[in-house]
């Protein structure tokens, strides 16, 4: 096997209703978006460091809704402050909490149904 470095990570996820997606990350995570295809079959969105992209779903893998058996992990400096803005606007996963292995978190859905995480160090 050749050796390489990765340099970055950035999901690729479907949405049905990209519009909703758009309006979802932007005006209520605060992400910005970076660029867009004209027809909106495709964009990536930003906040600080962490980036997503968001495209229609491939018709030939004909996926009725979108699906992640995964969560979207996001550590934030903030996440007190960030629970209280967003515990009213969105769907909730669990409430803010402090775990036993370090971290205090919650857990949203987004228009989609996949699962964003934001955790802080304890």
């Amino acid at each position: 096997m050749s050796t390489y470095t990765a340099t970055k990570l950035t999901p690729m996820l479907e949405s049905h209703d990209m519009q909703a997606t758009l309006t979802f990350y932007t005006e209520i995570l605060n992400f910005t978006c970076d660029a867009k295809f004209d027809d909106l079959s495709w964009f990536t969105l930003r906040k600080d460091d962490i980036e997503i992209m968001f495209c229609i779903p491939n018709e030939h893998r004909n996926i009725p809704k979108p699906i992640m058996s995964g969560s979207l992990y996001i550590k934030t400096n903030e996440v007190s402050s960030l629970w209280e803005s967003l515990k009213d606007q969105c769907e909730i996963c669990y409430p803010l909490e402090d775990f036993d292995y370090g971290m205090r978190e919650f857990a949203i859905y987004d228009n989609n149904g996949y699962l964003l995480q934001f955790g802080q160090d304890l």
